[in-house]
Formats: structure tokens, C-alpha cells, sequence
């Protein structure tokens, strides 16, 4: 592997862990000082949003990592991220009193992994 690959590896994977670390962080953190959203439920947008990126962080390591993502592995990673999702809801309700499990979330979640992977798929074996 030529040293300008092994730093992209690196440098994409220090970016996965560093928005999978930032989400959990966010989602067991009290957040009673933000302003209110005057959209209802925008929220789950940014849930979509955080969990795109999450899934396209991921995707891009272990692609870059492979060469090439073979479609059994992308379901995987996608599973994967979905149980990350609910884990996280699940520990919301068991360490926090302050933030709630949220079905609602969890479809939020799911919606972003599966959008990105969508986008991702056709693709997936092409050079980054």
C-alpha cells in the first residue's frame, strides 16, 4: 500500500469514528439550553442528517480500505448502524432522566442510513 493511501485510510477513518463519537455525545448529553425549534419535529431531520453522514462516513472507510464493497458487506454496515441508532435511544431512557427513548428517532436514524446507502449503492465499485 503506497503511504498516501494508508494516510487516506487513516484520515477517513479518524473522521467515522470521530462523527460516530460526536452523535453518541450528543444524544446522552442534556440540551435544555437550546433554542426552541420553530419547525415541528425538525428534529428528526437533523437525526436523518447526522446518520447520512454517519453511514456515508463508514461507507467511504471501508471502501476506500477494500477497493471494492462487496453488496454483503454494505448490508452489514447498514445493519450495523441501524442497531447503533436504537442502542443509542435504549441508553437514552436507561442513563438519562432527562432525555426520552423516541421511536420516532429511530426511524429518523434508519431513514438516513438508508438514504445514503441508496445513493451509495450505485457506486459502490467505482474508484473513489
Amino acid at each position: 500500500m503506497p503511504i498516501d493511501h494508508t494516510l487516506k485510510v487513516r484520515v477517513i477513518l479518524l473522521i467515522a469514528v470521530s462523527v460516530t463519537l460526536s452523535i453518541l455525545f450528543l444524544s446522552l448529553i442534556r440540551l435544555d439550553d437550546l433554542p426552541d425549534l420553530k419547525v415541528k419535529q425538525m428534529d428528526k431531520y437533523y437525526h436523518t442528517f447526522a446518520y447520512f453522514v454517519l453511514t456515508l462516513s463508514w461507507i467511504a472507510y471501508f471502501k476506500i480500505r477494500n477497493k471494492k464493497l462487496k453488496i454483503n458487506f454494505l448490508f452489514y454496515i447498514v445493519i450495523g448502524l441501524i442497531l447503533f441508532g436504537i442502542v443509542i435511544e435504549v441508553l437514552q431512557r436507561a442513563l438519562t432522566d432527562y432525555r426520552l427513548l423516541d421511536y420516532q428517532d429511530m426511524i429518523a436514524n434508519t431513514i438516513g442510513v438508508i438514504l445514503a446507502t441508496t445513493l451509495f449503492i450505485p457506486v459502490r465499485n467505482k474508484a473513489f
